[in-house]
Order: C-alpha cells, then sequence, then structure tokens
C-alpha cells in the first residue's frame, strides 16, 4: 500500500518513496514530511492560541486589529491561498472516494488538506495583535513556516521542471514561499515598532516574549519576567537575557533584581473609560472619603501612598539641603566583593590548616584514577579478540588495574573530607576570635542578623557544600579533559570542532559568573536583613501584640523573604540557562564525531571506544562546567565569612609588661582628665573634656538627662569606648596602660539590664568556680534571695532558663548584685540599676550596697533622683559636659544648679502621680 498513489510508488523496478525521492513532490516520503512539518507547526500554533488568548481576558474587539497595510496583505493572502487549499484538498477527496469508494489510504487530499487549514489558522492567528501572542513565538513560529514554505516551493519546482508541466496543486505551492515571506516581515517589523529598542533601565527586564500593552489601559500588576515569559521565552530561558546582559556589562546591584514591575498603566480618565477593573475599584472607594480610606485599604497600598507623600513633602520642603553626613549614618551599608575576585577566595580557603596539601593529594588521586579507567577500556579494548591472550589474564589484568583505580579514589575521598574538616575548624575559630574580640562600635553600627548569617548560613555551606563541590567540579573537569584527549586521539579529526566548543563554553562561563556571582552576593546581603527582622521580631513580639502590629511586621517579613529568594531564584534560572546552551553544544560534538567516524575507512580507529567517550564527554563536560559554577556562588559565603575574619579587635587582654599589682585598686580613686570619647573616627565627640576625681570610698551620683553622656563615661570606665582624648587614672594607674582583663575583672558592675546565662543559680553567681556553696548562700542571704532559692527542688542547681526568662526583673537585678558581692571590687558600678525594678526591690539594692559596700567607691547612675541623695559628690552632665560637681545638698542650695532642677522635675511628677 502506498501513501499518495503517485505512478513512481507503483513502479516495481523503483525503490518506492526511496530517501532520495525526499524533493520529489510527487512521492510518499515528501508526502510524510510535509504533512509532518505542517501538523507540527500547525498544533504549536493551536495550543499557544488556546493558551493565550483567554488567559489574556480580552474582547473580541480588543484581540482583533490591523495596524499595518502589510499585516492586512498577510492575512487576505495567506487566507485566500488557504481557502483554495482547502477547496482543492475536499475535491480531490471526493474524486478519491467515488473511484475507490474508500478514503482509508492517505492520498495527496489529506496534505493539501493540512495545509489549507494551516494557512486558515494563519490567517486568524496574524489579525489577533502580536502583544497577545508574544513577540518571540510570533518571529519563531514565522521563520519555521517560512522555512516550511521554501521547502514546499523547492519540491514543486523540481516536479514542474522534471515534469514538464504545470499544475493547480505546484501553483498553490509555489505561492506559499510569498506567503510565508510576507508574515515574516510583518512579524519583523511589528515586533521592532512594538519594542522601539528601548534602551532605558525597564526595558532590559522585557522578555522576548512581553505581553505588555501600550495601548490598552488596565490596573496595575507587578509581576516578574518570568511571568510575563511566554512558552518558547520560558523553555529556553531567553527571558533571563536582559539581566545576564546586564550582569555582564556592569557589577549587579540589588535594585537591578527585577522583583516587579509595572505592566500596564494609563492616565486616570483613560482607565476610567477602558478599565472595567479599574471602575470597580472606583466604585469601591466612593463610599468611603478621608483617613478611613488609608486605614482600611490594603496594606501595601497604604504603605505606597504614605511613602508617596512623604516622599513629596520632603522633596518640596527640602530638596536636596538635607542629607545626613557619614558621620551621622550609624548603621553602614552591608560591605560585599564586586566583580570578578579571581582566584582570592579559593586560596583563602585553600591556606586553612595545610588545604593546599591536602587538595594536591586528591588531584593527584583523581589524575591516578582515571589513568586506571582508561587503561582498564583500552586493555579490554586491545585485547578482547586477541587470541594470544587468554581469557583468565585478560580479567586478572583488568581486575589488578579496577582495585588499584579503587585504592586511589578512596584517597581522593579522604583527602576531601580531611581538607574539609580541617578548612572549616580554622575558618570557625577565626571567625569566633574575630567577633568575640570585636570592639563594642563595630555591634553598635552592625545588625545582628548580618552577624547570624554569617555564622549560620555562611558558615555552613563552607562547612559542608564548598569542599564537595570542590571535589565534584576537580572529578567532572579532570574527567571531561580526559575524555576529550581520548577521543581527540582515538578521531583526531574531532579537534576541528571540540577546541573551539571549549573555548565558546569558556567565554559562555564566564559571561554567567559575571552576573551569577553577583547574585548569590545580594542573597547574602538580603538574607541578613531577613535574619535581622526575624530576629527583632522575635524578640519585641510581646510589644509587636500590645500594639497589635502582627499584620505590618508579617508583611515586611514576607516582603523580606521575597527579596532574598529573588535573587536565589535568578542564580538558579541562570544555571539552567547555561547548562542548557552547553548541552546543545554537546550534542554538536558528538554528533560531529559519529559524521567522521561513518566517513573515515574501516579499521583506522576503534568506533566502540570513540562512541563510548564521545557519550560520557557530553555529560562529563556538561557537569564540569555545571560544578565549576556552583563552587564559584558556594565560594561567595568563603568571601562573605572572611568578611568578619579580620574585624580589628580590642586591646590586649593582658599586657604582661605592665601588669598591675594583685590587689590593685586598694582605695579605689578614680582620677578623669580632660576625658574625651567617640564611638568612630569619623564620628562627633560625645564626651567633652570632662575632668573630675572621685576619690576612694565615695559614692559617687551621675545625674543627668537622656543623652547626656552618662553611660557613655560608664562604658569609658570599662574601656568599651577607647578615649580619643585624656585619660582615665584608676590608683596611679592609666587603665589604657594595662591588659582588658586585668582592668575588667577587677571592678563590679551592676547593670541596667540583669542579664542571666542558662545555666543553674550556682553557674550565674560564680562562672568560674571560685567560691564555695557557703559562700553563695551567704551572698544569697544578704539579696533577700536566701528563701526563694531554697524553696526551689534544686537548690543551687536550679534550672535557669535562656535569658533568665523563669526569674522576676527584681530577682535578676539581685542575683546581679550577689555577683558583686562575691568579688568584693573596690570600685562598683551601678548602670540605672534601679530603673526598671519596683520600690521594695530598690530598697533592699540600697540597703545592700551601703552596708557591704561601704569602704568602696560606689559610682551610680542615677534614674531615681532620691538614689543619689545621700551620695558624697554629684556628677551633673548636660549634652557630654560636666555642669557641676560637688556635694548634693549644696547643688540644692545653689541657685539655677541643673541638679535642684532635675530634682523639681522629679517630685514634680512624683506629686501628679507619673512616677
Amino acid at each position: 500500500m502506498n501513501l499518495c498513489g503517485s505512478p513512481i510508488c507503483s513502479k516495481k523496478d523503483v525503490v518506492s518513496c526511496a530517501f532520495k525521492e525526499i524533493l520529489d513532490s510527487s512521492t510518499c516520503m515528501n508526502h510524510l514530511v510535509v504533512f509532518g512539518i505542517t501538523a507540527l507547526l500547525t498544533v504549536a500554533l493551536a495550543l499557544h492560541l488556546l493558551i493565550k488568548i483567554p488567559k489574556s481576558r480580552a474582547s473580541a474587539r480588543q484581540l482583533a486589529a490591523f495596524n499595518s497595510p502589510l499585516q492586512l496583505a498577510a492575512v487576505v493572502f495567506n487566507g485566500c491561498l488557504g481557502l483554495l487549499n482547502l477547496g482543492l484538498g475536499l475535491w480531490m477527496l471526493r474524486i478519491s472516494f467515488s473511484q475507490d469508494s474508500s478514503i482509508s489510504q492517505s492520498h495527496w487530499w489529506l496534505v493539501i488538506l493540512a495545509q489549507g487549514f494551516n494557512l486558515i489558522l494563519t490567517s486568524f492567528t496574524f489579525s489577533v495583535r502580536t502583544r497577545f501572542l508574544g513577540a518571540t513565538f510570533v518571529r519563531f513560529w514565522s521563520v519555521g513556516l517560512t522555512i516550511c514554505a521554501a521547502f514546499i516551493c523547492c519540491c514543486s519546482v523540481v516536479y514542474m521542471v522534471g515534469e514538464k508541466e504545470i499544475t493547480f496543486k505546484a501553483s498553490l505551492d509555489v505561492l506559499l514561499l510569498p506567503g510565508a515571506l510576507i508574515l515574516l516581515l510583518y512579524a519583523i517589523r511589528h515586533s521592532h515598532d512594538e519594542e522601539g529598542y528601548e534602551t532605558n533601565a525597564n526595558a532590559l527586564y522585557k522578555p522576548l516574549n512581553t505581553e505588555k500593552d501600550h495601548d490598552t489601559a488596565d490596573s496595575e500588576s507587578h509581576v516578574t519576567p518570568f511571568a510575563k515569559a511566554g512558552f518558547f521565552s520560558v523553555m529556553s530561558f531567553w527571558w533571563l537575557n536582559p539581566l545576564m546582559k546586564m550582569g555582564y556589562e556592569k557589577p549587579l546591584e540589588d535594585k537591578d533584581i527585577p522583583h516587579g514591575e509595572i505592566i500596564q498603566s494609563a492616565p486616570y480618565q483613560d482607565l476610567l473609560a477602558c478599565c472595567e477593573e479599574f471602575q470597580d475599584l472606583v466604585n469601591a472607594h466612593k463610599d468611603t472619603i478621608g483617613v478611613s480610606d488609608i486605614n482600611n485599604m490594603p496594606l501595601h497600598r497604604a504603605k505606597e501612598i504614605s511613602t508617596k507623600e512623604t516622599d513629596d513633602i520632603h522633596g518640596s520642603r527640602y530638596g536636596e539641603s538635607v542629607k545626613p553626613s557619614q558621620a551621622d549614618q550609624l548603621i553602614k551599608i552591608e560591605e560585599r566583593e564586586i566583580g570578578d575576585t579571581g582566584l582570592k577566595p579559593y586560596t583563602l580557603y585553600l591556606r586553612q590548616n595545610k588545604g593546599f596539601l591536602y587538595a594536591s593529594l586528591a588531584v593527584i588521586s583523581q589524575i591516578i584514577f582515571i589513568c586506571g579507567q582508561i587503561s582498564q577500556n583500552s586493555w579490554m579494548a586491545a585485547n578482547v579478540e586477541n587470541p594470544s591472550v587468554s581469557t583468565l589474564r585478560l580479567i586478572v589484568v583488568y581486575i589488578a588495574i579496577g582495585v588499584c583505580s579503587m585504592i586511589f579514589l578512596i584517597s581522593r575521598s579522604l583527602c576531601i573530607v580531611v581538607l574539609g574538616m580541617q578548612t572549616s575548624r580554622s575558618l570557625f575559630s577565626q571567625l569566633l576570635n574575630s567577633l568575640f574580640r570585636a570592639p563594642m562600635c563595630f555591634y553598635d553600627s552592625t545588625p545582628l542578623g548580618r552577624v547570624l548569617s554569617r555564622v549560620s548560613s555562611d558558615l555552613s555551606i563552607a562547612d559542608l557544600d564548598v569542599p564537595f563541590f570542590f571535589m565534584f567540579s576537580m572529578n567532572a573537569s579532570l574527567n571531561a579533559y580526559s575524555n576529550l584527549g581520548v577521543l581527540a586521539v582515538v578521531t583526531w579529526q574531532v579537534l576541528f570542532v571540540s577546541v573551539p566548543m571549549i573555548i565558546l563554553a569558556i567565554r559562555l562561563q564566564r559571561y554567567y559568573l559575571a552576573s551569577a556571582k553577583e547574585l548569590m552576593r545580594i542573597n547574602g546581603t538580603t538574607k541578613s536583613a531577613l535574619a535581622n527582622h526575624l530576629g527583632e521580631s522575635v524578640s519585641g513580639a510581646i510589644t509587636i501584640r500590645a500594639f497589635e502590629e502582627e499584620d505590618r511586621f508579617f508583611a515586611k517579613n514576607l516582603e523580606l523573604v521575597d527579596r532574598n529568594a529573588g535573587p536565589y531564584f535568578y542564580n538558579f534560572a541562570a544555571t539552567e540557562w547555561l547548562i542548557q546552551r552547553l548541552e546543545m553544544m554537546s550534542a554538536a560534538v558528538l554528533s560531529f564525531s559519529a559524521f567522521v567516524m561513518a566517513i573515515l575507512p574501516p579499521g583506522t580507529f576503534s568506533p566502540g571506544m570513540a562512541l563510548s567517550y564521545g557519550l560520557s564527554l557530553n555529560t562529563s563536560f556538561v557537569l564540569s562546567i555545571q560544578n565549576q559554577c556552583n563552587l564559584a556562588n558556594q565560594i561567595i559565603s568563603v568571601e562573605r565569612v572572611n568578611q568578619y575574619m579580620d574585624i580589628e579587635s580590642e586591646a590586649a587582654e593582658v599586657i604582661e609588661e605592665n601588669r598591675p599589682a594583685p590587689d590593685w585598686p586598694q582605695v579605689g580613686k578614680v582620677e578623669l582628665r580632660d576625658l574625651k570619647i567617640k564611638y568612630r573616627q569619623d564620628a562627633p565627640l560625645v564626651l567633652h573634656g570632662i575632668t573630675c576625681t572621685f576619690e576612694g570610698g565615695d559614692k559617687i551620683g551621675i545625674v543627668g538627662r537622656t543623652g547626656s553622656g552618662k553611660t557613655t563615661l560608664i562604658g569609658a570606665l570599662f574601656r568599651l569606648v577607647e578615649p580619643a582624648g585624656g585619660k582615665i587614672i584608676i590608683d596611679s594607674v592609666d587603665i589604657t596602660t594595662i591588659g582588658l582583663h586585668d582592668l575588667r575583672s577587677r571592678l563590679g558592675i551592676i547593670p541596667q539590664d540583669p542579664t542571666l546565662f542558662q545555666g543553674t543559680v550556682r553557674y550565674n553567681l560564680d562562672p568560674l568556680g571560685q567560691f564555695s556553696d557557703q559562700q553563695i548562700w551567704e551572698v544569697l542571704d544578704k539579696c533577700q534571695l536566701l528563701e526563694t532559692v531554697q524553696e526551689k527542688e534544686h537548690g543551687l542547681d536550679s534550672l535557669v532558663v535562656e535569658d533568665g526568662s523563669n526569674w522576676s526583673m527584681g530577682q535578676r537585678q539581685l542575683f546581679c548584685l550577689g555577683r558583686a558581692l562575691l568579688r568584693r571590687c573596690r570600685i562598683l558600678v551601678l548602670d540605672e540599676a534601679t530603673a526598671s525594678i519596683d520600690n521594695a526591690t530598690d530598697a533592699i539594692l540600697q540597703k545592700t550596697i551601703r552596708t557591704e559596700f561601704k569602704d568602696c567607691t560606689v559610682i551610680t547612675v542615677a534614674h531615681r533622683i532620691p538614689t543619689v541623695m545621700d551620695c558624697t559628690m554629684v556628677l551633673a552632665m548636660s549634652d557630654g559636659k560636666m555642669v557641676e560637681y560637688d556635694k548634693p545638698m549644696k547643688l540644692m542650695e545653689t541657685e539655677g544648679s541643673l541638679f535642684r532642677d532635675l530634682v523639681k522635675e522629679y517630685w514634680s511628677y512624683a506629686s501628679n502621680g507619673n512616677i
């Protein structure tokens, strides 16, 4: 049974429908090819219409439009041509049915009907506005139709020349080509007109298969390029090209990541006239006027409106005149590496704990393993049919080579494991030491989320992912190049394609890495913001619930999650973009290798071995580039960890050549000589030349309004902030000349925010285990905590949870007092210790301090004024300056005294019931 009923298929002396007859339009093979291509184009077009037209939600009037004479000519010409093909096909079908009384055989009428239906569907499709179909699909489909029409036209021309006759069917086939060319010209020209070759930043986010409509108004829709991309753009990752191009031209920034954009907008009147959704929105808001509009609208809309109004106010009232200086900006923008850092992060990673040694051993072991594999295959290929080599010898040698290779494979794995453990231990210890030794100004200017992201996710990646990706990258790369070498030896002609392919692949890899690295760096910085917001939300959960701000914080968290997931998603898509193109190149090399083997004379090479290594080259080369890129992405975490490994540390803990006496300080005298403090080098002074003396055994009260510098003075005493000028001398010893451990271990403090650590009561009172249980019980008795602890089932071993939340605020403050009592320091500092406790606990605290520290120098930063009324001296501060320093009663008698004003204000508030 022949397909087309052509005489050539019925001749017995001719091989019917041979491959060489494909250009003859009267053969079955030609009909099969034409029908297959036409059916494929028709199905693709129909599926695209079924997907895009319902998705557009546009009316028939909005869908159809003739914007140019070229479009009208293409639609009319191809539509008429399709109707003629349909008529001819139906006529041929009737003739076939009348002759055979059957239509079971697929004659010419099937091919002609398929062409006619395809042309009519094409005519309908090109009457639809291109924006609803996607410019990329229209262009690609027009190219496919043009190629198909050119093939059919050439076949018909060959037939007419050979048979020396012109038929109606052949004439229709020839007319297919001009119709397809008109469609192609219209598709190219229309896409150019619609896109306009925009050069602004927003145009870079447009995928080739866009659905953007500049003519029809609609409500604002925030979508990503991936959401706008059409089927072919998604499948080929073409929608990612603008971002990849931008990353290759310049380092990407957070603002370059397309988190979403407005794809449709218009003036108010146009929206009101054309867009039903906008009309519904306006009608819904007619009854809600005033402040309630903002209160009742969705959170993200209210945020947009308030932000816009704020920007307008600042822009119109202040312009560019008010800008924060670098010194005023406490929280700095998170730093990150920019551009290609070369081998710097790799050398940094391998420098840790003999990393280069283990990495070199792993590479050598892998090379020997690969040589063993090649030797196995070569031995088997060369001797499997060699009669002089016995089967036993063949198997023994093969197994021996395999065992040796396995030994080196295990050696490679062990080296990688040791490498990962050693480098991880080194990175962790350096990071930990750097963070623990960092000065307080670092934590004042660094959000906790930045530290958490590095000690958690980044360090985890450096521990677990980097060593294994290093192994995968090394293995795949060595395998790929060994396969390529073997393939070149077996069929050296492949080098003419493989070498250019390698060069192109390397350039493609660099093109990819330019964007991928920056995306991973942006992902790291956005992860820090997410971790910081999450930590702040958890710690402030009670306050958030009290003010009913859960929705706002939840929405902010989702926004940060999206911003963090965006760069990671684009990095993942970029990896798939690269792999897809690499696989296409590898398939081209394999096809060329098979073609070379087909035309070379037999016996010049081993075809089995060549095909085996050619097939493995396809996989290994793609895996090589993929793992190299994954390693380059993961090594970014080492970069980020390294940023916090070299933080400028505090002063030395111990200076051996200048250690104070074991009983220092004996008197407790503190001298401040022209003390000046600022938190950073580029920041203004916080304390301005304070000079005074705290005599040993005196009780000093420090008062002042909020922000006057009281806590800063206490921080300077403990050298949390180094003096920018002047000195602090304790018992004739300049505190900047001794180690921090020697200084801080000789001073006692009861802080404003009492802190308890997870553990036991004993551990929190005596963390170093220097005192006996009897001494601890005596201290608990003096702190009025004896009965409370005795009531606990485990006594001194009673549980203290994290932050001491199972103990009240007052009890925690008394525990801090107990620590100070155990140490018996000559200088005790109370940093507003009574600010957050009740009066009863305050009375216990003050009584214990007066009796137990009567011979010590007690420096009290006061919140409640009665606390300092019984002090020996009072230091009043304002704006970082010492205003007055004298006995409290004398200051009370002085007219215009700051201390006197503060006392009056306090009692005024107390009398009104505000305290």
